[in-house]
């Protein structure tokens, strides 16, 4: 690249931000990172970055970190099923994304791609793949998550149609190395690999590869259409599927007991009640219940046939994430 003017990257100590930091790398992006004061920096360990302090919540620090910059990758996000107090995550993943955005397009950014999620994105009823156009129910949104990314996406379109240069991505469940808090889906993956699933219910997740998420965000940077969505997944698999292929990877044996939803209801009442005296995350919530009436099943045609978006299958994906959970002494053989 002739102008070396950096890449400002955010989320980059976190799991797919770190790998979107690691894509820009291999194509030849000078790139700077914004971290919190409290971040792991693990994640960075041997990257050639330049990292500078800063906070979505620090409206005075994201015009620091900004500067100077050529593009943005904003993928920093409070990604949680539950959260003790939900307006934390409003004002991170919401207020946050306008902030630094805004804080862009002063600083003469030219073009910022904004890390939304498909749980943005509508479901179809009958359990078909959604794609980028398929109608949102606002109200039936689960979740303060989901309702934060579907608030900071909607502001984002906002921004683009005010004349913004911006691009989303939409990225489905990512699965894979690095995963060191780890994510929701991670937690999943490896509480499976450790045979800590004993049953499951009926539902679905599209899962993609964490650096295929990250491929996309370059793409979206270099073949976006400015406004336009662009949904970032992988394969749609039913829970069983996903977790019997997790435990065929892992060496185990897949749990076979299906239970219904209605009955665990009480369990997961109980759970958050623990959990906000605990402050520590339940594994079963409401949310969790309510999302998984819905198969999560989507469509990356738009990215592949636009942007020239290629998702590997999502064993790839699984096997990645368990030598990776091993390497790191999360999970044992």
């Amino acid at each position: 690249m002739s102008d070396q003017r950096p890449t400002l990257v955010t989320g980059a100590t976190g799991f797919v931000g770190s790998a979107v930091a690691r894509v820009l790398l291999e194509r030849g992006h000078k790139v700077r990172v914004m971290v919190r004061p409290t971040s792991d920096r693990a994640n960075l360990a041997g990257l050639d970055v330049e990292i500078v302090l800063g906070d979505l919540t620090d409206f005075a620090s994201l015009a620091r970190a900004v500067a100077g910059c050529r593009y943005l990758a904003h993928v920093a996000a409070d990604y949680r099923i539950w959260v003790p107090d939900p307006q934390a995550m409003l004002r991170a993943n919401v207020d946050g994304s306008v902030a630094i955005l805004r804080a862009a397009a002063a600083a003469g950014i030219e073009r910022s791609v904004y890390c939304s999620s498909v749980a943005a994105l509508g479901l179809n009823a009958d359990g078909t793949p959604a794609n980028e156009a398929t109608p949102v129910d606002e109200a039936g949104l689960v979740g303060i998550y989901k309702q934060s990314k579907y608030r900071a996406e909607q502001a984002v379109l906002d921004l683009a149609r005010q004349g913004q240069d911006l691009v989303i991505v939409n990225p489905a469940a990512p699965v894979g190395p690095r995963d060191i808090k780890p994510t929701p889906t991670g937690r999943m993956i490896l509480d499976a690999a450790a045979g800590r699933v004993p049953a499951y219910v009926d539902t679905g997740l599209n899962v993609v590869h964490v650096d295929d998420v990250a491929e996309g965000h370059a793409l979206a940077l270099e073949r976006g259409k400015t406004g336009e969505k662009y949904i970032l997944g992988g394969e749609n698999l039913r829970l069983r599927n996903l977790l019997a292929l997790v435990c065929d990877v892992a060496g185990r044996r897949p749990p076979k007991i299906q239970l219904p939803i209605g009955p665990l209801w009480p369990v997961a009442w109980a759970m958050e009640g623990i959990a906000r005296i605990t402050g520590k995350e339940p594994l079963v919530t409401r949310d969790h219940l309510k999302m998984a009436r819905k198969k999560m099943f989507y469509s990356s045609a738009k990215a592949m046939r636009e942007i020239g978006y290629k998702p590997r299958p999502a064993r790839l994906a699984v096997e990645d994430a368990v030598a990776w959970f091993r390497a790191a002494g999360m999970l044992r053989k």
